[in-house]
């Protein structure tokens, strides 16, 4: 008599195809902890040029195993299932350090993974440039290179760097660059962030700067660049950050800039600009901060700038401004700081400022103004010593404010007594770090959501 097996029950079925899919998942996702030979003798190469820390090939001969101990570095499994290094950090702790002697590694870029290297403070005895190897390999991973804060590594920027087709970060800020940008740096087509800010570079900014349509911030500052701001620049429709600060740039700010809707921070201070501003830059509705001190301007006061509703930071001081204040400025609800000092300006002191409720920062001294300060003195108080209004000899302060607290710089008015030692202007010291601070905080904000797409933990 022939025995019928009995076929599995659908529930069984699904009881067994439980049991078995984790095992199936923890064999699929399981993370090698060996690395490819040669690559591995690649990154015990650069370690020993870069940081004498330890004796890496005996403290961490296998520096992808988990629960490794190795310092600065991370790693991913490739498509291979072997382990690949995907980051490099160097210089800052609890990161390896540089010793003395260490100088740019170019077999970095023979890294087939490598997604992220950072080396800060890192060259700053012996003289580096950056290079590449003879033999870079195909579709280069690496989509981060920051090398900051080392006054050691000087020469020119390489064209070659334009093969590295994925980069979307590119900081080579605080070193000793020289020569002009390359074009060639130009043809990234995935850089979101260009910083070269802190070198020595010269010549023009290059035409092909308006082929960058995904750049979100843009440093150039405290170099010798030289010419016009380029028309192009109306080109980068992505643009948050501008900082062409600290050069030689002549000529007039591009009508083109209107076009930049999604600027938040403009920096331009220290150059040779001059002449009329674009009349389309009340089209600029996200700008939070402009800044635009010590260049030859020598017009009156754009008006459009008080239609500008995010303003938060305006400085304009000694550039030659003539005539009146804009009344519009007084429109500026989310203002916090003003500085229009050393100027030529004349007339009075609009009276809406006292009405403005973030401002904590105003500053018109060394003008032409006349009249009596419009400012009561709970305004007065609550600025304390960041107003200044000192140098202006047509001013004089209400009496009935004369026993303030606060010293305004001024005369009471019907009185031929001189206040004496009015408010100082800042120093150039405090200038200078107050800048460094809305740079470096629009800086982290604006690249937070990149650091977080690409899984990086330092800017």
């Amino acid at each position: 008599m022939t025995m019928k097996r009995a076929l599995p029950s659908p529930s069984s079925l699904l009881f067994f195809f439980l049991l078995i899919t984790p095992l199936f998942l923890c064999q699929e996702n399981r993370v090698s902890a060996s690395m490819p030979p040669s690559e591995s003798e690649t990154l015990f190469k650069i370690m020993e040029s870069m940081s004498s820390d330890q004796q890496w090939r005996q403290s961490h001969p296998n520096p992808c195993a988990p629960g490794s101990s190795w310092p600065g570095i991370e790693c991913k499994t490739g498509p291979d299932h072997l382990s690949h290094v995907s980051r490099l950090d160097f210089g800052s702790a609890p990161n390896p350090s540089c010793k003395s002697s260490a100088s740019f590694p170019s077999s970095i870029f023979t890294l087939p993974f490598l997604q992220s290297v950072f080396f800060f403070n890192c060259f700053t005895h012996f003289p580096t440039t950056i290079m590449f190897p003879i033999k870079l390999i195909p579709n280069s991973s690496l989509q981060q290179l920051s090398l900051r804060s080392n006054p050691s590594l000087s020469g020119q920027i390489p064209p070659r760097i334009s093969s590295l087709k994925s980069l979307q970060i590119l900081t080579l800020s605080q070193n000793r660059l020289t020569g002009d940008i390359p074009p060639a740096i130009f043809s990234l087509k995935s850089l979101v962030h260009l910083d070269l800010s802190y070198n020595k570079l010269t010549g023009k900014i290059p035409l092909q700067l308006g082929n960058l349509n995904n750049l979100v911030g843009l440093d150039l500052s405290y170099n010798s660049l030289t010419g016009t701001i380029p028309p192009t620049i109306s080109q980068l429709g992505m643009l948050q950050k501008l900082d062409l600060s600290s050069n030689s740039l002549f000529g007039r700010i591009p009508e083109g800039v209107e076009k930049l809707r999604s600027l938040s921070f403009m920096a331009l201070s220290n150059n040779k600009l001059k002449g009329a501003f674009p009349k389309g830059i009340s089209n600029l509705q996200s700008l939070q901060y402009f800044i635009m001190d010590n260049n030859p301007m020598f017009v009156a006061l754009p008006v459009e700038l008080g239609f500008l509703p995010k303003l938060q930071e305006l400085q304009l001081e000694n550039s030659g401004y003539s005539g009146v204040i804009p009344e519009s400025y007084t429109k500026l609800t989310n203002l916090s700081s003003l500085s229009l000092a050393n100027n030529r300006l004349t007339g009075e002191i609009p009276s809406g400022f006292e009405s403005l409720p973030h401002v904590f920062h105003l500053n018109l001294s060394r003008n032409l103004l006349i009249g009596v300060v419009p400012f009561d003195s709970s305004f007065l108080r609550r600025l304390g010593k960041n107003l200044d209004l000192s140098g202006n000899r047509g001013l004089c302060l209400n009496p009935e404010d004369e026993f303030s607290v606060v010293k305004t710089g001024v005369d009471v008015c019907g009185k031929n007594v001189s206040s004496g030692g009015g408010l100082s202007v800042h120093s150039s010291k405090k200038k200078s770090q107050a800048s460094r601070y809305y740079r470096s905080c629009f800086f982290a904000n604006a690249l937070f959501p990149f650091a977080l797409f690409l899984g990086l933990h330092q800017l």
